[in-house]
């Protein structure tokens, strides 16, 4: 008697299956590794998918990042179930600002409004006025009154650039992106007299000392914008270096440099929650449909509305 088992020529061919099995839709971050990328429905940064997400008519999400962007989507899409291929994919800024902690902060300066970046857990953006991203952060800040005092948190170098950008003194919270402090000024220099012509192109969440280099300072999606409009012909590259897939895509005549770490090579600026997720996880997640992002239903409309006044504003 025949196996009534489907056969799969490769593991690719079994998450599509599933996917349609399901009415999946899978979403990968820039900073995925190139083999979840190129298998997504979607590929860009978490507020972006999340939306995306939210005008699709897929029942199931499967979210190839890290939790607290699956947990955007599930705040966004609260009647979908929402998945996770490795649960333990976290986020240095999340774990950096806990609730409890975050709540004695919040009460020492009670006439501030708190300002998040979308990089935080659903409780921190349920004690939160608004939600910002690192695209529309400045324009977000320029629009509150200047007599109005901010709490800026998780990230501090996004804060201090920030209160550069916009001329503020937002209070900010002790927290920062493992990724984006492994570049080493040192080391960026050396390759930047090695390569005089390359421009020098980074995320606001690296260290003052890093940004103090760039040519060009912004969120991902705006990093490859500038490398598809600029004349240039070689760059180097201060963020998880896994987005430089999109870039070759993009620009595949151009030549993308990684910015180094402190010991001269790369490899310690790839993000290790990121790394949990593999094309095996995404396989048995879909066949398993968990790990699943759960929220209660008050916690969802609590941070639901600076998510909403992000949106309003931006």
């Amino acid at each position: 008697m025949k196996s009534l088992e489907k056969k799969f020529k490769d593991i690719e061919d079994e998450i599509n299956f599933l996917k349609k099995k399901n009415n999946a839709i899978i979403l990968s971050h820039f900073y995925q590794d190139e083999d979840i990328q190129d298998i997504a429905d979607f590929v860009g940064d978490s507020l972006d998918l999340s939306k995306k997400a939210q005008k699709n008519n897929a029942d199931v999400i499967v979210f190839c990042g890290v939790r607290f962007m699956a947990e955007v989507a599930k705040i966004l899409s609260p009647n979908k179930k929402v998945i996770l291929p490795d649960i333990n994919a976290g986020c240095s800024l999340e774990e950096s600002c806990q609730p409890e902690e975050f709540r004695k902060f919040k009460n020492k300066y009670s006439d501030h409004i708190v300002l998040s970046y979308i990089n935080c857990s659903a409780d921190i953006k349920a004690e939160s006025d608004i939600i910002v991203t690192s695209s529309n952060a400045a324009k977000i800040i320029d629009s509150i009154p200047l007599n109005q005092k901010i709490i800026f948190a998780p990230d501090r170098h996004l804060g201090r650039y920030l209160n550069k950008l916009t001329k503020r003194k937002m209070k900010l919270w002790n927290g920062s992106c493992v990724v984006h402090e492994t570049f080493s000024e040192r080391e960026l220099v050396k390759i930047k007299v090695r390569n005089s012509e390359a421009k020098i192109i980074a995320h606001p969440e690296c260290p003052e000392n890093i940004l103090n280099h760039a040519d060009f300072i912004g969120s991902t999606s705006a990093l490859l914008k500038f490398i598809s409009s600029n004349q240039s012909q070689k760059f180097i590259v201060a963020t998880e270096p896994h987005i430089i897939h999109q870039m070759k895509k993009s620009q595949p005549h151009k030549e993308f440099i990684i910015a180094p770490g402190t010991d001269g090579n790369c490899s310690c600026s790839n993000c290790p929650y990121m790394e949990l997720n593999t094309l095996d996880k995404l396989r048995d997640c879909l066949q398993n449909l968990s790990p699943e992002i759960k929220i209660n239903n008050e916690l969802i409309f609590k941070a639901k509305k600076p998510l909403n006044t992000m949106l309003k504003l931006s």
